[in-house]
């Protein structure tokens, strides 16, 4: 409770203090990759949806009080092979408290909405502000962005900056070579090699990278997924319980993935 209070104070101090503390704010993530399991293609639109100009649908889900009665309106971006089922495990008395109104959205290609093959930093973006406008949430709202989810809320600072009252990123990806990082907090993260691996392919051959995270045949993220050595007994106990995470529950529709890269 006390990290969440702490948390949403942070969101809502003045732009120079959220500045500063922005740039405390990375950390390793622990978003696993999507489902591959095709039984998951299979299941029914149930959640509201929004038009883009573009034709295709985003679909979302709404938390907290009344938008006409908010004093802070928050889009929440989820991470790699999660979607908008993803657990935010923020207190509903500090919620009320605030007068918080949460919205969580599937990004394109993920749970109900329509894939995008033309995605890029600025599409991210443009998809969110779009939303926003949609739902008529106001000039000014608040972006928090959750492990790879944070690369679409930085587009936005790059973007429309002057839409955004404050932005948030949580457990987004790191880089393993800054010098200020201590080898021992990484020495033994299974991510560590992956993603050197990942980041030379996406800069030499983009297209092999996503066909290697979305092939069956070979050993890739969907080795990880399963690998429940990698978390200790408490870990999975909890985890077991987090509606949205991919190793332990099937998100629905994440399998969309394989249409649009992350």
């Amino acid at each position: 409770m006390k990290r969440m209070i702490h948390y949403f104070k942070f969101l809502t101090e003045n732009q120079q203090g959220q500045t500063r503390k922005l740039c405390r704010c990375f950390c390793q993530g622990t978003q696993l990759s999507p489902n591959h399991d095709d039984s998951t293609d299979d299941f029914s639109m149930v959640s509201p949806r929004i038009r883009l100009r573009d034709g295709r649908h985003l679909a979302y889900v709404e938390r907290g009080v009344p938008k006409d009665k908010a004093t802070y309106k928050i889009i929440i971006v989820h991470g790699f092979g999660s979607s908008k089922e993803m657990n935010f495990l923020a207190p509903q008395e500090l919620i009320d408290e605030l007068s918080i109104y949460l919205v969580q959205y599937d990004r394109a290609g993920y749970g109900e909405s329509d894939p995008n093959p033309k995605r890029s930093l600025k599409s991210e973006a443009l998809d969110i502000e779009e939303l926003a406008d949609k739902l008529q949430i106001g000039a000014h709202f608040y972006v928090i962005g959750v492990s790879m989810g944070s690369y679409a809320a930085w587009s936005c600072l790059k973007y429309f900056p002057h839409r955004l009252a404050g932005l948030a990123l949580i457990a987004p990806v790191i880089n393993y070579r800054w010098p200020s990082l201590p080898v021992s907090l990484v020495r033994e993260d299974y991510r560590r090699k992956f993603i050197r691996w990942a980041l030379w392919l996406a800069n030499h051959c983009p297209k092999l990278l996503h066909w290697w995270v979305t092939q069956k045949w070979l050993p890739s993220t969907a080795v990880i997924e399963k690998n429940h050595t990698l978390f200790n007994k408490n870990d999975i106990d909890i985890l077991k319980t987090i509606p949205g995470f991919p190793m332990f529950s099937k998100v629905k529709g994440t399998s969309c993935f394989r249409h649009s890269p992350p």
